[in-house]
């Protein structure tokens, strides 16, 4: 018997950890989107660009489907009434890929993830963190270069400058000292580091090349101002219900989750990101890699009898499948089932 089944743009990537082939483990709703751009692009890019060609499973599942069952694969197995329990093995296939080509599409995620660094609504610039009687002197850390920050840490200085108590200001800060270079250790930076283990101990402030983070200390500073002003100012609203400062750990500021507190309006949600993977080899260059679309004609052969092709044909006329996905979208559908006998 043989089925041919022709299919157009069909997608030959995967964007979900796991397989359909299984059962989610217990507790896990649905499969967890993985292809967002960072993990494309990041330290582990290349398990995260998944590519899919036509197996057995995705054959199985095809037959499954003709014949009306739309359960996943896994499930269908484990019924006793499974149709192709014993059919399986005399299944084989040839895909015949006519067309392939690469384009660049847009993915939306939803699982609903938030854009770090973007809010929603208008801006309350008059929150209490801003009008209260402590908030110039505890904003005022961020108007301090580097060698006056570690002053201010080591020696716990008054601060005299001004910062406009304005939350858009205050992320724009943030963003410079972002781009403060990385400090070596010296004897300054020794005693800078020695004052926060004491008060925050076992937080790092360094990175991969074992280099201080200014954006570190700049953060920790921020909670260090907090203990030397509590004994003077009931500082309750520049702190969340777990006690820290919104959008602001000892390490680090995330803007979305600190313009979240000043907004009218909800986490800006992410909804769609390019699928693409960027690579430098060396004596090659750069190069991209993105969806892989095909177009072709699958032909399945399943060596049985003809009274089981017979009746297996008469089920998939009954189900009346008229198109379906091959794999990941696309369009594919049935255009000749031959019931004689393999040869």
């Amino acid at each position: 018997m043989k089925i041919e089944i022709e299919y157009e743009a069909s997608w030959r990537n995967s964007f979900l950890d796991g397989s359909n082939d299984e059962a989610l483990p217990k507790g896990k709703k649905g499969r967890t989107f993985i292809a967002s751009y960072s993990n494309l692009n990041g330290k582990d890019k290349d398990k995260y660009f998944i590519k899919r060609e036509v197996t057995l499973n995705t054959v199985m599942g095809i037959l499954n489907r003709l014949i009306g069952d739309q359960r996943k694969l896994y499930q269908a197995r484990e019924n006793e009434g499974y149709y192709f329990k014993d059919i399986k093995s005399f299944v084989s296939f040839k895909d015949n890929v006519k067309v392939s080509s690469d384009e660049l599409v847009y993915l939306r995620n939803m699982s609903g993830n938030t854009d770090k660094s973007s809010y929603t609504g208008m801006i309350k610039t008059n929150d209490a963190m801003f009008s209260s009687d402590y908030s110039k002197e505890f904003w005022g850390i961020l108007t301090l270069d580097v060698d006056e920050l570690m002053e201010f840490i080591v020696q716990g200085k008054d601060i005299e400058k001004d910062i406009d108590l304005d939350p858009l200001v205050i992320s724009d800060r943030f963003a410079e000292i972002g781009k403060i270079k990385a400090l070596g250790e010296d004897d300054t930076v020794i005693k800078v580091l020695a004052v926060l283990e004491r008060n925050f101990e076992g937080t790092n402030y360094k990175n991969k090349k074992d280099l201080v983070v200014p954006l570190n200390l700049y953060c920790s500073a921020l909670y260090l101002q907090l203990k030397r002003l509590s004994s003077q100012y009931d500082l309750s609203s520049a702190l969340t219900k777990t006690a820290t400062i919104p959008g602001i750990s000892k390490r680090t500021f995330t803007k979305k989750n600190f313009m979240d507190k000043f907004t009218t309006g909800e986490m800006k949600k992410v909804f769609g990101n390019p699928y693409i993977k960027e690579d430098k080899i060396k004596g090659i260059g750069k190069t991209t890699s993105m969806l892989t679309k095909a177009s072709g004609v699958l032909e399945i052969t399943i060596d049985i009898s003809r009274d089981k092709a017979k009746e297996l044909k008469k089920m998939i006329e009954n189900a009346g499948v008229s198109s379906f996905y091959l794999g990941k979208k696309g369009l594919a559908y049935v255009v000749n089932i031959d019931t004689r006998e393999v040869r």
